[in-house]
């Protein structure tokens, strides 16, 4: 079993990174093999809306990073992505994911169906609810499991490292990593 975690924030190793590692530990106590992507290693083009990908199971365009983010996607047991939020939403890095990798998905039916996901914010403020709500509405719409755990995905911080003092939101990320090793057992051992 495999879980993917996608860090769709512009700042690499930061608390984005910290609260997915976190759930990594969990899925990795029960066996489940991890990897971490970080979007800053990479651009992402927004969706041509070309609709040239029907068919062909990824994007024809392949200058840039998505192609290869798309793959593991589809090749993963899980997926968890992670965004801090920017202007009260997911970052556009993040944003650019969803959409290019939402038009793949819809034109190659099931290639995402089934699979688990877990979205996850870091937030200083405001907004957390809705980058949640982005990237879960991106996770149902491809018929994904979404995971959930005992209260909202999102963890408090604003410099690198903060979030670790967030004792509840990383309590809730252990909780979500436990969650997501659950599912992922009953489904697929």
């Amino acid at each position: 079993m495999k879980v993917i975690g996608i860090n769709g924030s512009a700042r690499k190793d930061g608390n984005t990174a910290i609260i997915i590692r976190t759930i990594f530990e969990e899925l990795n106590k029960n066996g489940i093999d991890t990897e971490l992507i970080q979007l800053a290693d990479m651009d992402i083009e927004p969706c041509r809306a070309c609709f040239v990908c029907k068919g062909k199971g990824n994007c024809v365009f392949r200058e840039d990073g998505f192609v290869k983010v798309f793959s593991k996607m589809a090749e993963a047991d899980g997926i968890i992505l992670g965004s801090p939020v920017y202007s009260a939403d997911v970052s556009s890095r993040m944003k650019a994911l969803l959409e290019r990798g939402g038009v793949v998905a819809a034109t190659n039916p099931g290639i995402l169906k089934h699979k688990l996901g877990v979205s996850v914010a870091a937030v200083r403020r405001a907004g957390g609810m809705t980058a949640v709500d982005t990237m879960n509405h991106f996770f149902l719409n491809k018929e994904m499991i979404v995971v959930g755990s005992t209260y909202w995905n999102m963890v408090y911080g604003k410099e690198i490292g903060d979030v670790l003092k967030d004792n509840e939101g990383i309590a809730n990320m252990r909780n979500l990593g436990q969650n997501m090793a659950s599912v992922m057992l009953k489904l697929y051992s």
